[in-house]
């Protein structure tokens, strides 16, 4: 994150399924948005209650953008970083226009009210499984040698 940013964290539900598209240049980018709707609890009435509901435009790429539009749908619930954006631009009446959107960082499910599963996909590395210590396939797992983490 460069100086000046605004970093933001959102924790809320997507509002539809996230629209992947890909640059000319083949770059993936994955638009959504999240809503994030605060909750406090009312003592007079001893019920929690809703206020106003915000709804943030998000956008991920590469990678990010793929994993995003595989994984998460309208309603999931997650959690998500990134960086607030301007963006400003003249419409077609000559008009000037902004708005504000997030560049996400890292985005990952919510576990508050389900469960997921993790379908985690590593990169092979000289021809191994992947690049995790604590595999097998790295040829130390499981030994005596392991006594200590590998870092």
């Amino acid at each position: 994150m460069s100086f000046g940013e605004t970093p933001i964290t959102l924790v809320g539900n997507l509002t539809d399924d996230p629209e992947l598209k890909f640059t000319e240049g083949g770059a993936a980018l994955a638009k959504f948005t999240i809503a994030v709707t605060p909750r406090s609890f009312d003592r007079n009435s001893n019920q929690w209650k809703d206020g106003t509901t915000a709804f943030y435009r998000c956008a991920a790429w590469r990678a990010l953008a793929e994993h995003v539009a595989e994984s998460l749908g309208k309603g999931s619930r997650v959690v998500a970083m990134g960086r607030m954006r301007q963006h400003d631009w003249t419409n077609d009446q000559g008009e000037k226009r902004s708005m504000l959107a997030v560049e996400i960082d890292d985005i990952g499910a919510s576990v508050r009210f389900t469960t997921v599963q993790i379908n985690a996909k590593r990169p092979a590395q000289n021809g191994l499984a992947g690049d995790d210590p604590w595999t097998a396939a790295n040829g130390s797992a499981g030994t005596a040698s392991d006594a200590e983490p590998p870092f």
